[in-house]
């Protein structure tokens, strides 16, 4: 399972498997992929390095990379609380009434809140890349499209390939212009953010369109043969996310988040801007159902939805009301119905793209008599 872009990343499958755990992150360079790191819950350098260090120690000398949530403009001077004063009333009244609704329980006084969508702010991204410059990451990708200008000069500095994400053939040309080395085309399929098109047409128009850079396909990809399809498309390789959050090294924060992703169908998802104000695909609860519903206030821009909602969220997740739990999951979380290794998923990967490539040969062969 290996394209001229895995070769040269020096990794045997051309398998990229995006994943906020750093335990995911690891065992998928280990296995024989390429492991990317999510940095956008980390809002302080020393927790990025925490991780980073253990992903170094755990990775056999594996190569991994980056993934970071930053504007293509330079947002400086922004701080936290202006963005959190531009929050209007109503909305913060909206979700304490909603959480009340269900009867979601407070914080104990004193209780930190937990992870706050801030990854995006100028500070905080640029925070992280000080501290990830000094790991021998492979790859920084971006998950809001080009970084700054100055930021993929940096990372070309220190010999690190810079990749985008971009949900139409007119975002991945501008991907292009800027100077990315790696597009990676998101279908609607996929889980977060994501935009309307299906991965079916959106590769080959990516591919296409920023011929000869690397394209890997991304949505709806989590069996082997869908990645001898993505393949087949003209794409180097697969950008993985869902997947691994049902695998026994994931880090979830509720049993139960894992248990409603277990029993979900491939229907059972949603694009909604609940989560973050852009829309991003995630399973469809009665949270997403109260901010998608026309009689209410409607949802914020990014970043202040995030920012509105960060403390609801925590709430809901640590005492599992299980009718507002959620997490962002794409289409294919209807095939994620049981808890795997990272080396398992892996294992049914290499095998069922094997299979796909000896039907198609036998296929080709046949026409061709």
């Amino acid at each position: 399972m290996q394209t001229e872009l895995s070769k040269k990343l020096g990794v045997e499958h051309a398998i990229f498997g995006f994943t906020p755990f750093p335990a995911v992150a690891a065992a998928i360079s280990r296995a024989g992929g390429f492991g990317v790191l999510g940095a956008v819950r980390y809002t302080a350098p020393d927790e990025l390095k925490r991780d980073l260090d253990w992903v170094e120690a755990h990775v056999d000398g594996r190569p991994y990379g980056l993934d970071v949530v930053m504007p293509a403009k330079k947002v400086e001077g922004v701080t936290e609380a202006d963005v959190e004063a531009m929050i209007p009333e109503g909305h913060r009244q909206f979700v304490k009434g909603t959480l009340a609704k269900y009867g979601v329980p407070e914080l104990a006084e004193g209780e930190a809140s937990g992870w706050r969508i801030t990854g995006w702010m100028e500070q905080v991204a640029r925070g992280q890349l000080d501290v990830a410059f000094d790991y021998p990451i492979r790859l920084l990708a971006n998950a809001l499209g080009s970084p700054p200008a100055d930021v993929v000069a940096r990372a070309h500095e220190h010999n690190v390939l810079v990749a985008a994400l971009a949900g139409s053939a007119r975002h991945a040309a501008k991907h292009q212009e800027a100077g990315i080395d790696i597009v990676v085309a998101q279908g609607y399929e996929a889980g977060g953010h994501t935009g309307e098109i299906a991965s079916m047409v959106l590769t080959p128009e990516v591919v296409d369109a920023v011929d000869p850079l690397p394209v890997l396909a991304a949505g709806g990809i989590g069996s082997g043969q869908q990645v001898a399809a993505a393949l087949a498309l003209g794409a180097q390789g697969v950008w993985l996310g869902s997947l691994w959050l049902t695998c026994t090294e994931a880090d979830m924060s509720s049993p139960a988040v894992t248990r409603k992703l277990l029993a979900a169908g491939s229907g059972d998802t949603v694009r909604s801007r609940a989560l973050t104000g852009k829309p991003a695909r995630q399973l469809r609860t009665e949270w997403t159902d109260a901010w998608d519903d026309p009689a209410g206030p409607g949802t914020l821009p990014m970043p202040l939805q995030g920012l509105l909602v960060a403390d609801a969220l925590t709430r809901i997740q640590k005492y599992e009301v299980e009718p507002l739990l959620g997490t962002p999951v794409g289409q294919i979380v209807g095939r994620m119905t049981s808890e795997r290794s990272v080396q398992a998923v892996f294992d049914d990967l290499t095998r069922g793209f094997e299979q796909a490539v000896d039907r198609i040969n036998r296929i080709a062969g046949r026409s061709g008599e």
